[in-house]
């Protein structure tokens, strides 16, 4: 498999470039290479501007901007992670949708966000399943990603966030299917995985009964 190296907040800009330099160094597309770099822990530790001069490194060897924002912080961090961090996807995000300018700005730079309603419950974003607000994302056009963040510390899969937004929020089957396109267009995957696992996604929606 491929990996995405992930710089932390909790430690100083000056090891994110270094790291961004070895993530560099093994850039590629595939199994064996290195395909993103991120910037994980708590969003409220550090500054984000100043993991910027990491990023750039990392996106001028080809690699994913795949940094965390918008979950312990609100819409305001999604748009600094915006304009510092270009992501191109964005771990969680989900707050974006305070605020209809940042979250207007998401769908045009056609980020994707990461969604793990397990995680934003856990650590009391929001107070149930059902108020994590993924069916105002989809409204407004935002590609989502479902995630379950860490299965060991949260206790559910990705299955689970499946489940949820089946049950908790009401979706369709087209709507789980274009939920799954797009983790895969927001993947790293190169372009013949994407193209088979796509496929598959719509050998699944057509064996399903049709939904309402």
């Amino acid at each position: 498999a491929a990996a995405v190296l992930a710089a932390s907040r909790m430690r100083h800009p000056l090891e994110a470039r270094t790291l961004a330099r070895l993530a560099a160094r093994y850039a590629g597309e595939g199994a064996g290479t290195v395909v993103g770099f991120g910037l994980s822990n708590d969003e409220r530790r550090g500054t984000t501007s100043e993991f910027a001069a990491a990023f750039r490194i990392a996106a001028r060897a080809g690699l994913s901007s795949v940094p965390h924002a918008g979950e312990l912080l609100g819409a305001d961090h999604v748009d600094v992670a915006l304009e510092h961090l270009v992501p191109d996807r964005l771990g969680h995000g989900v707050r974006a949708v305070e605020d209809p300018a940042v979250l207007r700005r998401v769908v045009q730079e056609q980020v994707t966000l990461e969604v793990c309603p397990t995680s934003n419950v856990a650590l009391g974003v929001y107070p149930t399943l059902a108020d994590v607000p993924l069916r105002g994302l989809l409204e407004a056009g935002a590609r989502v990603a479902l995630g379950a963040d860490d299965p060991l510390l949260f206790g559910h899969r990705l299955v689970a966030q499946y489940d949820s937004a089946r049950q908790d929020h009401g979706l369709t089957d087209e709507q789980l299917a274009e939920l799954a396109r797009g983790s895969i267009r927001g993947s790293s995957a190169p372009v013949a995985v994407k193209a088979e696992l796509l496929g598959a996604v719509d050998a699944w929606l057509g064996d399903r009964p049709v939904t309402g």
